[in-house]
């Protein structure tokens, strides 16, 4: 139901499932293993596979911690998006990359729940794309220490929250990993 003209196809997006960005992350092993079993099925059912990268101070493009998980491989003729912002398409050829395959709505993955896919999330509905999360395909680490709450109810939260999200024209929600139908 995107509200982008001609846009009728759907894609995965992975978003930061990078060594460091993950390493302390909750359920961190389950969480991979469902992305990695979305990505399996979109390419199965030939749904656009597109992956981000993020950059900071923290984390220097080439460092081993800003590599993406062993488990996860990209293949060569899927888009990598690289980013400095949470939103992954602030400043980045992210859009550009989705009209060209005619993307009008979106699965959802990866990391930190509570930054990046949040962020990304809004940026997809303002700009007019369905945006789904995938519940249990997402992760965040533990911020306790600085007022956040635990990262397993940061996810309920997210997936609570989302789940019941709305735009014009627009659709938001959560599936779960066995669930997700790329049609």
């Amino acid at each position: 139901m995107t509200t982008l003209r001609d846009r009728n196809n759907t894609a995965l997006l992975v978003i930061d499932v990078q060594n460091d960005v993950v390493a302390g992350a909750h359920n961190r092993d389950g969480v991979i293993a469902n992305i990695a079993s979305l990505v399996e099925k979109a390419r199965v059912e030939n749904v656009p596979v597109v992956w981000v990268q993020h950059t900071s101070e923290e984390l220097l493009e080439g460092s081993d911690g800003w590599q993406y998980v062993a488990e996860l491989a990209r293949q060569e003729s899927e888009p990598l998006i690289h980013k400095r912002f949470g939103d992954s398409f602030e400043n980045t050829d992210l859009e550009a990359v989705l009209a060209e395959r005619k993307v009008g709505s979106l699965i959802i993955t990866g990391a930190q729940t509570d930054a990046c896919i949040l962020s990304t999330l809004y940026g997809a509905i303002v700009r007019g794309y369905d945006a789904t999360l995938d519940s249990d395909a997402h992760t965040t680490e533990d911020l306790s220490q600085w007022g956040a709450p635990p990262p397993d109810k940061v996810i309920d939260h997210t997936n609570l929250f989302w789940g019941n999200h709305a735009a014009p024209g627009r659709r938001a929600g959560t599936v779960s990993t066995s669930s997700v139908d790329f049609g």
